[in-house]
């Protein structure tokens, strides 16, 4: 006797060939290229967390937290009931509520709370399950994390600010750090006149007994709650960074005015807005003058968060469109089995696995640069950008290919594709849009002679165990020396590096059916980049089965 769905008898039809709710989902135990990945990268040591995490950050109730913060978004409060000036956001319960499980789990600090080999790896990996959940939320998560290098080069600060930011307390009351469980620290460079060029910035710091005072207008500054911001403006001596508190020594509040919020295309959770600094106080951070080197660390920080948040994004969209795929039939057959649709899906999965490969790389350099590793150093300074460029500038199309594989109900706001849709644009165009970011590649070539010896020592690892490969890397050691037209080339260059490097990746670790259709795409001489178009002899259903966590 087969017993009926009574929520599926409606009136006029039985509701069926519709895929069953996901419900929780194991974002580590479901993802064989992430555990793998962390094992060979040296943070093997942190898997039972990332297993723990994995199954607290892919609960439904917290995918439905995410959806509540982004479907009502942050709201700013000037000023209080009795006309004084607060310049406070407000926000859904459930982003407070996402805020704690992220803090909660070292989310922004535990790199630097375990400061040993797989300790940055293990922060991509936790913020890569939370990015597939929920991205906005990890904005300030992002900062904090960056901010604290920048910060460790001025003892004082340090001082008095790290075992605030070090914290597992999500402390959200807006009061002065000393009263605070935990604190957050934000950054904001953009103005008007200059965006990314921000030596044109007009922002000015004029000295104020120990700090100094800033006056001028910053046009994007995400997480306006945060503690503290680090900034930049001008001094007599040139464009210098500072820190500015959300209140001053004396406890009052400081000259930090929010004129409106952004309403972005995503990023919906994350408050982003415009500031007014009217004698802000702050405190300098690093030399006078040298304010672009000094928050360059920081910048370094974030542009990795975007490489792996990115990498989150595509493979959230591959989970979804599996699990549709997997309980759909079209023309008898169930769609996951139409050799069209394994064709798409393995597809997306090639690229999933080659931005969670080439992000969680990226950490291990990371991880032994902090150890004193030169190569290594010098491999994070430009591996960054390229991660940061390829890996972000290929998300978008990603996810859209995800949601087509749904059809119409992937585009309905009750998915969750078309808020992974919208997220996916943010981490391109944040700390440096593609142009800016090929440029730094560009300049890390001809000022860091090391920066180029180093990846291509790494890359080089890969030679022999695919001929497109070295066809490929020989045609990239060509183009790097030529130096006619740097600059028209910048993004050829930099995705030819980026692929390449991803391509190294999977010949050595991944099994041949993933490296040699990667290479025979990516590396070959008719890709287009669309997705769906493997040439014959690729085992589709190896690639798919391994996306889906078997072996």
């Amino acid at each position: 006797m087969t017993i009926r769905n009574p929520l599926a008898a409606l009136p006029t039809h039985e509701v069926i060939n519709t895929p069953p709710h996901m419900g929780d989902q194991d974002l580590w135990s479901s993802d064989l290229p992430l555990r793998e990945a962390i094992q060979r990268e040296g943070a093997d040591w942190a898997a039972p967390k990332l297993a723990d995490f994995g199954k607290k950050a892919g609960r439904a109730e917290v995918l439905e937290q995410a959806d509540q913060a982004n479907r009502y978004s942050p709201e700013v409060k000037p000023f209080d009931r009795y006309g004084m000036r607060v310049n406070q956001v407000s926000f859904h319960p459930a982003y407070h509520a996402l805020q704690e499980l992220a803090v909660a789990n070292g989310l922004s600090n535990f790199a630097w709370n375990n400061p040993k080999a797989g300790g940055h790896v293990t922060h991509a990996a936790m913020n890569y399950m939370m990015n597939q959940i929920e991205g906005g939320v990890l904005c300030p998560i992002a900062m904090t994390y960056a901010a604290i290098p920048t910060l460790k080069a001025s003892p004082a600060l340090a001082q008095e600010w790290l075992p605030k930011l070090l914290s597992t307390e999500y402390d959200k009351r807006d009061i002065p750090l000393s009263e605070k469980n935990g604190a957050q620290m934000g950054m904001f460079m953009t103005e008007k006149q200059g965006g990314s060029d921000v030596r044109a910035n007009s922002t000015r710091a004029v000295r104020d007994g120990e700090g100094y005072r800033l006056t001028g207008h910053k046009f994007f500054c995400s997480a306006p709650m945060s503690d503290a911001f680090l900034t930049l403006a001008y001094t007599d001596e040139g464009l210098s960074c500072f820190l500015m508190p959300r209140f001053t020594p004396d406890g009052q509040r400081n000259g930090l005015f929010l004129q409106r919020l952004k309403d972005k295309l995503g990023n919906k959770s994350n408050a982003s807005s415009e500031m007014e600094l009217n004698q802000t106080w702050g405190l300098r951070v690093g030399a006078e003058g040298k304010g672009v080197k000094t928050i360059i660390e920081m910048v370094q920080g974030t542009r990795f968060y975007c490489a792996f948040g990115s990498a989150a994004l595509m493979r959230q969209g591959l989970v979804q469109a599996l699990h549709h795929t997997s309980h759909r039939s079209a023309f008898q057959k169930l769609l996951i089995d139409q050799p069209l649709m394994q064709n798409v899906l393995a597809d997306l999965a090639l690229e999933s696995e080659a931005a969670t490969a080439l992000s969680l790389r990226l950490g291990r350099a990371i991880d032994e640069g902090e150890a004193g590793d030169k190569d290594a150093a010098a491999l994070a300074r430009i591996g960054t950008a390229i991660g940061k460029y390829w890996i972000c500038k290929r998300a978008p199309n990603h996810t859209y290919e995800a949601m087509e594989c749904h059809g119409g109900p992937g585009y309905v706001e009750e998915s969750i594709m078309p808020r992974l849709y919208r997220e996916a644009p943010v981490n391109s165009i944040w700390e440096g849009s593609g142009n800016v970011i090929c440029l730094d590649v560009l300049r890390a070539l001809q000022r860091d002679p090391e920066a180029g010896a180093a990846f291509l020592s790494e890359v080089e690892t890969a030679k022999g165990g695919n001929a497109l490969f070295d066809k490929s890397l020989d045609a990239l050691k060509q183009a790097l020396a030529d130096p006619s037209d740097f600059q028209l080339r910048a993004r050829r260059l930099t995705e030819h590096m980026a692929l390449i490097w991803q391509a190294a990746l999977l010949v050595r670790f991944a099994p041949a059916c993933v490296s040699d259709a990667f290479c025979a795409t990516r590396l070959g001489a008719a890709w287009s980049g669309s997705y769906g178009t493997l040439p014959n002899g690729v085992d589709c259903r190896a690639i798919i089965q391994r996306a889906r966590g078997a072996r």
